[in-house]
């Protein structure tokens, strides 16, 4: 539906205010020129930027993106590939811990999450993969149309550009191949490898992960199962991080209509007629100032070296709770309230169009649970009056849990890691490698060999595990009390789960090798169920973050078998060329000793996801598979949140993949239906709506006032007219008030007419011209001048003659009607009203044209 106000108001919100992109910190905000924008987009990690970016390429549209954190400076520790891990539990990281995990060992563990413009994208580990196809076919298998491999490939591409391994000897030595159909080439972020690669991951490195197990040929074509060496975010000219903030936003700073403000919490999404909790909403001196959880990150960078379950909250109901239903409702977005610190007073900006929620899987579902949306039982507890009652949202969290191992490598011959923090003459003459010749270990700080094994191919006991799985009830292991439609959205899962999960091309676990002794092992396509749920209505308190990693008991047995793996691949002779000493786990451990382990080592490989599921909303889903929260006109989530399953790739050029194509997804959905209101009119502004659809030649027009407590519905399927010519005028006697002004249907064979057209500049605004020169406000003087208008509208922007021909009497009558459009004496508000409806049959036409 497009929503326009009166003429006099609709021009000025449908002229875009241009000014410099700024990005702004916190003390700074007020410096916007405007507090109303297109699109409002809560994040600028990953899929914020990629989405501020896509959406601001239309530069008739303004795009504000709001991030807690600060801009980076450069550091060396951002940028350089040798403090990979370094940073984490520094000012550009959240610092958030889980709930204790009573299921391993009772303790805590941190959970790292980006705190910066550029988000995870400067913490990360750089690795670089999207994992198997099989992946994204289960996701459209689960209900969402168009996100299977084929699908999502294009997206992949359009967000790299990669370059190949920079000569073909060290291609052969290290086995590295790629397959230029599934790469991009002029895409933001710079995809290669280092400049260095350490002796032990040469060709005896992928021997050793192999141990009788397919190599793969290109890690990023979709066939995952197998040990490779992944690229990494890398430039390859200044071999340093090639991070989101470096790559969508900085060089597009001048850009007039993208807007980043740093430094900002946004606490509370603004939804039309829902009240709110007051500690939302209100400063909240004393407490949590900052949103920072207290954790430290993990000692040892990424855990790649050794290394709870809270009771769940009871369901509740009460009679004071409004209850929403996704299924019927129709909720509109306005805006968001945010501000620097929990003691400042809340702001707001506005957006015309959407709300785009990038946050992350842990922010985003905290920020929908404040502001309304989410489990009803959970908002209750903390008197936050209920918007839509979404039990999928903080539910169905995943993650790639890992447990690191320790078996260093004794053999001197070959240089370790290591030798950077324990040999200063060395790592001083890398340092000097690295800033003169971009070459040398300073470069390889990703641990980039890595593998991705099968179950049934690295033991004999897959079949039991998988037997397990199958014969397990989908409640068996998750959260007691669970909503009907997450335990069903589950039960879909678990049957993709196990239907795949002993073929020999799915991976079931990831082996990371540091080229210092590690083999890490993480859980792939895990099978338990974690939680992320509000603690309090204060959105400056982080939420309660509990993975409930490996309650499921697949996902332990999982782990021991690749535990027990590893034990094999020490003892090829490649790998006892480095003569590896076993300490953790030591040599021969049985279960037990593996299990303890497991339960002491156990830590984040940095994924979660799920809290915001892409499923249908009978199974517990959030978004449908335009990414559109379910019950909202224009609120969409963006980011990991939604995965309705986790692929076996490390996350990060999946999440570009995914804001891409949510970009483009976007673009295409406000071309169908070009507005949704502004931010709240003036007191008796009156709004025109035209409910039209690109798959449809009926368009209906009605007029409302904009302070109406309550949104109606302004089709019509009242009788077609021949054009606005005759268009009775109609005044608004109630401040509620909706009539139906007009109602025309375009010619049949328009569609196939426009399915070529291109347009030659952005949707106009049409003008008309006054009958005399003394008139300061233009007038609507006759059908025969309002005619030259409109054609003179749509052939500028490259239509067709004969599509011109078609459309003129459709909007304004054909020659042989007579009279004035207005009758004399209509008000000026009517003929306002007359203007602004011409011009929202033109904006919408115009929109569908650009679908071709």
């Amino acid at each position: 539906m497009i929503i326009l106000r009166s003429a006099a108001v609709a021009a000025l919100t449908l002229f875009t205010i241009l000014t410099q992109a700024i990005l702004l910190h916190g003390g700074d905000i007020n410096e916007l020129s405007t507090d109303t924008f297109d699109y409002v987009v809560v994040g600028c990690g990953i899929s914020g930027l990629v989405v501020t970016n896509r959406l601001s390429e239309n530069p008739t549209r303004t795009v504000l993106c709001i991030e807690a954190g600060q801009a980076d400076h450069y550091e060396s520790i951002v940028q350089y590939p040798v403090y990979v891990g370094a940073d984490i539990g520094g000012i550009y990281d959240w610092k958030l811990a889980t709930t204790p995990q009573t299921q391993l060992d009772g303790h805590t563990r941190p959970m790292p999450q980006g705190k910066a413009l550029g988000g995870g994208s400067i913490l990360n580990a750089m690795c670089w993969n999207r994992g198997g196809a099989d992946d994204y076919d289960a996701w459209e298998a689960l209900g969402n149309p168009g996100w299977d491999w084929e699908g999502i490939l294009p997206y992949f591409r359009k967000s790299e550009t990669y370059t190949p391994v920079y000569t073909e000897e060290v291609a052969r030595e290290y086995s590295i191949n790629y397959n230029p159909a599934v790469h991009g080439s002029t895409g933001p972020v710079q995809v290669s490898y280092p400049k260095y690669f350490y002796p032990q991951s040469g060709t005896g490195e992928i021997d050793r992960l192999r141990f009788g197990l397919p190599t793969q040929f290109d890690p990023n074509d979709g066939t995952s199962a197998g040990p490779a060496f992944v690229p990494t975010d890398l430039d390859p000219n200044n071999q340093t991080r090639s991070d989101a903030r470096r790559t969508y936003f900085d060089p597009y700073v001048n850009r007039s209509n993208f807007h980043v403000i740093t430094g900002q919490h946004v606490t509370r999404i603004v939804i039309e007629g829902i009240a709110n909790n007051s500690q939302v909403s209100n400063p909240t001196p004393g407490g949590n100032d900052s949103g920072d959880g207290t954790s430290s990150g993990n000692n040892d960078g990424f855990g790649f070296g050794p290394g709870g379950s809270t009771p769940p909250i009871a369901n509740q109901t009460s009679n004071k709770v409004r209850r929403q239903d996704p299924a019927s409702s129709d909720l509109r977005i306005t805006g968001v309230e945010f501000a620097p610190n929990a003691s400042a007073v809340r702001q707001t900006v506005y957006a015309t169009r959407e709300v785009i929620v990038a946050a992350g899987a842990l922010h985003s579902a905290q920020l929908l649970q404040l502001s309304g949306i989410g489990p009803a039982s959970l908002l209750n507890q903390f008197d936050i009056p209920l918007a839509l009652d979404l039990p999928g949202v903080g539910n169905n969290l995943q993650d790639h849990c890992l447990v690191g191992t320790f078996y260093p490598y004794n053999n001197a011959s070959y240089p370790s890691p290591t030798e950077l923090t324990n040999n200063a003459t060395y790592n001083i003459e890398a340092e000097q490698e690295y800033e003169t010749e971009k070459t040398g270990p300073w470069t390889a700080g990703s641990p980039n060999a890595l593998a991705f094994n099968p179950l049934s191919l690295i033991t004999n006991n897959s079949g039991v595990i998988i037997a397990n799985a199958s014969l397990q009830s989908a409640d068996d292991y998750l959260v007691p009390d669970l909503h009907p439609t997450v335990v069903a959205g589950y039960a879909a899962q678990k049957r993709s789960l196990v239907s795949r999960m002993g073929r020999d091309n799915v991976a079931a676990y990831e082996i990371i090798n540091n080229n210092a002794g590690s083999l890490t092992v993480s859980v792939m396509h895990p099978f338990s169920r974690g939680t992320c749920y509000i603690t309090s209505a204060d959105p400056y308190q982080p939420p309660a973050i509990n993975p409930r990693w490996l309650t499921n008991p697949v996902d332990r047995q999982v782990l021991v078998e690749a535990l027990r793996f590893n034990e094999l691949i020490l003892e090829t002779p490649p790998m006892q060329e480095l003569q590896p000493a076993q300490f953790v786990p030591p040599a021969h451990a049985s279960e037990d000793a593996l299990n303890q382990i497991i339960n002491n080592g156990i830590r984040t490989e940095f994924h979660p996801s799920g809290t915001l599921a892409m499923l249908p909303l009978e199974q517990g889903g959030v978004v449908n598979p335009h990414l559109r929260v379910y019950g909202t006109q224009n609120l969409r989530v963006v980011d990991a949140g939604i995965f309705p399953l986790l692929p076996a790739a490390h996350l990060q050029a999946v999440v570009y993949g995914v804001a891409e194509k949510a970009a483009d997804i976007i673009k295409a959905d406000n071309l169908q239906s070009s507005a949704i209101s502004p931010a709240p009119s003036p007191e008796g502004a009156t709004s025109l709506s035209v409910d039209a659809s690109t798959s449809s030649t009926l368009v209906s027009i009605a007029a409302s006032s904009s302070s109406s407590s309550s949104g109606q519905d302004l089709s019509s399927s009242a009788a077609d007219a021949p054009g606005l010519a005759e268009m009775v005028p109609t005044s608004l006697s109630s401040p509620s008030e909706s009539v139906l002004l007009f109602t025309t249907t375009l010619p049949v064979d328009l569609p196939a007419q426009l399915s070529s057209i291109r347009l030659n500049r952005p949707t106009p605004i049409i003008e008309f011209e006054a009958t005399t020169t003394d008139t300061p406000e233009p007038t609507l003087s006759g059908a025969a001048q309002l005619r030259q208008s409109v054609a003179r509208v749509l052939t500028s922007v490259g239509l067709p003659p004969s599509v011109v021909t078609s459309l003129k009497p459709a909007i304004i009558g054909s020659p042989a009607e007579s009279g004035a459009v207005a009758s004399p004496s209509a008000t000026e508000m009517e003929q306002q009203q007359q203007r602004a409806a011409i011009d929202a049959v033109l904006q919408w036409i115009i929109s569908f044209f650009h679908l071709g």
